[in-house]
């Protein structure tokens, strides 16, 4: 490893505080990139979530359908594609799905699909699968396209990706409350135990560093069956997950992981008969809005568009 691998997290928060201030949020967060066959903002022509005083609301689907899985949580792969479909093309303002992945994704990227592997509740990979068909539908070859999570900083295709996609489940977690979209990036640093700190408080700086900042292009909170309450390390208890039948879809992903977040809390008031706190705060979300400017975290600044299967939906 060498010596810039070894910055303290401290080191590298001060270092970069400039650019942190500096960065805007566009689709995903932070400017996009301009690295050559990178698209621009307005080559895109999707909406910029903003923050700020006097900055409008970001926009988040919540997409349901009492159909996408069964009793035993086997994923009906086509429907979850279809779910997909629906919410990009809601989230970008486009009646077909195809045009609406190709404001997303060029046919000159790169393309990295950062999910997560944790073995009780993983990323879909019936939702990989229907992310690498539109991206490859949208021009990319085959060859430019890796969907990992561990193993993300030594592939040379995440390395030099010009975009990124954003999958992963929701569920609580030992070290941040809640494990987020903003949390999935983790990975991308070097040594990720130096995030833990404060309840891994800081998370949003991860989503400064150069392999990362600029290149989100979509981010998919995973609510298929969300894991709401556990303690300790590595928790997991299948009594404590719904089948909710859901993902969270928007290019904001501070808004993203705070519906997601109001769902967990309204599932567990339901199941507790009072407010319950996580185990531990749930501090990253916020420090990412007001800290970091990665997105809105106040639900009065979030239009939350709902579609498909209603029931229950806790928000």
């Amino acid at each position: 490893m060498n010596d810039k691998s070894k910055l303290t997290r401290r080191g590298f928060l001060t270092s970069t505080a400039a650019a942190m201030l500096a960065a805007s949020a566009l689709p995903g967060c932070g400017k996009k990139s301009t690295q050559s066959g990178a698209p621009t903002a307005s080559s895109l022509r999707v909406p910029v979530a903003r923050t700020g005083d006097g900055a409008g609301k970001s926009k988040v689907i919540l997409i349901r359908d009492a159909k996408v899985m069964d009793d035993n949580r086997a994923v009906d792969a086509a429907v979850m594609a279809s779910m997909l479909d629906q919410a990009v093309a809601a989230l970008v303002g486009e009646s077909d799905p195809a045009k609406a992945w190709a404001r997303l994704i060029k046919p000159t990227d790169t393309v990295g699909v950062k999910t997560n592997e944790w073995r009780f509740l993983r990323t879909p990979l019936e939702l990989e699968a229907a992310i690498r068909k539109r991206v490859e539908g949208a021009g990319v070859t085959s060859e430019r396209i890796s969907i990992r999570d561990r193993g993300v900083l030594s592939d040379p295709i995440f390395q030099r990706a010009t975009a990124l996609i954003n999958a992963r489940p929701m569920r609580t977690h030992h070290w941040s409350g809640v494990g987020t979209c903003i949390k999935n990036y983790i990975l991308f640093h070097p040594a990720p135990a130096e995030w833990h700190e404060d309840s891994c408080a800081n998370l949003g700086g991860i989503w400064k560093l150069p392999i990362v900042e600029g290149k989100t292009r979509l981010n998919i909170l995973v609510m298929m069956s969300p894991l709401f309450h556990g303690k300790g390390p590595h928790h997991f208890h299948a009594e404590y997950t719904w089948n909710y039948k859901g993902l969270i879809v928007g290019f904001d992903p501070v808004a993203v992981d705070s519906t997601g977040l109001r769902i967990l809390e309204a599932k567990r008031r339901a199941h507790f008969g009072k407010e319950e706190p996580f185990a531990t705060p749930v501090t990253h979300l916020r420090v990412a809005d007001k800290k970091y400017q990665l997105g809105n975290s106040d639900s009065s600044r979030i239009e939350v568009v709902k579609l498909g299967w209603q029931h229950e939906m806790l928000i």
